[in-house]
């Protein structure tokens, strides 16, 4: 893999081999940076011993928009991490602006420094998104909040961003934005990896379908997870009074 900051993609095994972590270069988003990117989702995707990712920046800002020549068509790099199992933790320190929010709104939670800002101004540039922005923005806050951004490429500073739900957590610093990561990271290993797995699935499906079919659907996935050895010791670790050892079978 080349050198060049511009388009490396980093991928990284902590915690046993349990969580993955890819890391992007920052500042403008490349092509080839885009498709290691995609390349590297579909490597985690593959890979049933991975139960957490973060998706990073080396440095700041996390993604400051496109880079000259990027090709949006070429590959698409959000719907890949869309398309993962494990939960995605994000964590933006600085700027988070156009496809860099898109590949932000692929991820299960999002954590950021204070100095973050976030826009999805493209239409500025005579464009669409085309990672999704604008279906996963106007899902993640208020429609109306989601349109106005899109349609007048206002920035969002991350307490606001907080506040509309668009983030989870604000961070002081950078020492607390780790610290905040590892939190989670601790926080999600210590559950069931099938039951976070059916828990992203109950609601990315669910959002798209009428509440009745959603219910079916939440009801179908208990089903599946009752019968799975990682339910079992669920169980079992409540009644002995210890913590659960999930396998993810």
């Amino acid at each position: 893999m080349t050198a060049d900051r511009t388009i490396e993609v980093h991928v990284s095994r902590h915690h046993h081999g349990r969580v993955a972590r890819i890391s992007i270069p920052g500042e403008g988003l490349t092509t080839e940076t885009a498709r290691r990117l995609t390349a590297a989702a579909d490597a985690v995707r593959e890979d049933r011993d991975i139960r957490v990712l973060v998706l990073e920046a080396r440095m700041s800002p996390f993604c400051s928009g496109p880079a000259d020549g990027l090709d949006r068509h070429d590959t698409d790099p959000a719907a890949a991490l869309a398309a993962l199992r494990p939960p995605i933790i994000c964590r933006i320190d600085g700027g988070c602006h156009s496809v860099g929010l898109e590949l932000a709104l692929a991820t299960d939670i999002r954590v950021c420094s204070a100095d973050s800002v976030f826009s999805l101004a493209d239409v500025h540039d005579g464009v669409l998104p085309s990672w999704g922005g604008t279906q996963r923005l106007s899902r993640a806050i208020r429609p109306a909040e989601a349109t106005a951004m899109l349609l007048t490429g206002s920035h969002l500073e991350a307490v606001r961003a907080a506040s509309l739900g668009l983030v989870h957590q604000v961070a002081a610093d950078r020492a607390e934005l780790d610290t905040s990561v590892e939190s989670l990271i601790e926080t999600l290993l210590g559950l069931g990896p099938l039951a976070l797995e059916l828990t992203k699935e109950a609601v990315h499906r669910g959002s798209e379908l009428p509440l009745r079919d959603g219910l079916r659907l939440e009801g179908d996935l208990n089903h599946q997870l009752a019968a799975t050895q990682d339910r079992a010791e669920g169980l079992q670790a409540f009644f002995d009074k210890r913590p659960p050892d999930f396998s993810g079978r």
